[in-house]
């Protein structure tokens, strides 16, 4: 190992950590591009469709109910514009390495939002079935956490090589 070099495990998880940010980024721009480029979701319906969903099927934690029928909904159209350009700046954040944390804190409270929104397994549930209903968000809400716990912009990304964290980026 040469003097001033991380050791190699270093780079291999930072690496590492690049590669799960740049596909975490992917799949978010890819969730975004249509909620963007058509108008189904923001303006014709499309996320109330899904809150409407979600209420019907019971997939709304009961403490929930309430903030989508008394406000989500009445608000539809600015929430989804929100959301869809949202999930358009988290993804190219990660994708370009770019306030990688502040874009990793909006997503965290994004997924935590969905989680308690769309996967209630019901009142009578294992707990078990908790972690299962909400798999297609809790693994997205952990890897925020890791791009929250690590510097998952230290490679591969539009800061500096050999430049810390920016202070909007810690």
């Amino acid at each position: 190992m040469m003097p001033g070099m991380p050791p190699p495990s270093e780079v291999q998880n930072a690496r590492a950590l690049a590669v799960l940010r740049i596909g975490v980024g992917s799949f978010f721009l890819i969730f975004a591009q249509y909620k963007v480029l058509q108008t189904q979701f923001t303006l014709h319906g499309g996320l109330q469709f899904w809150i409407n969903k979600f209420l019907s099927e019971g997939g709304a934690y009961p403490f929930m109910e309430p903030i989508l029928r008394g406000f989500v909904l009445p608000h539809a159209t600015p929430i989804a514009f929100l959301v869809a350009y949202g999930e358009l700046a988290i993804g190219l954040a990660l994708v370009l390495g770019a306030l990688v944390r502040a874009a990793s804190s909006a997503g965290l409270v994004f997924m935590l939002t969905l989680i308690f929104a769309s996967d209630y397994p019901g009142g009578a549930a294992p707990v078990w079935q908790y972690f299962g209903a909400s798999l297609s968000h809790s693994v997205f809400a952990l890897c925020f956490v890791t791009f929250l716990l690590g510097d998952a912009g230290a490679v591969w990304s539009l800061r500096r090589p050999g430049a810390r964290a920016s202070r909007a980026d810690r």
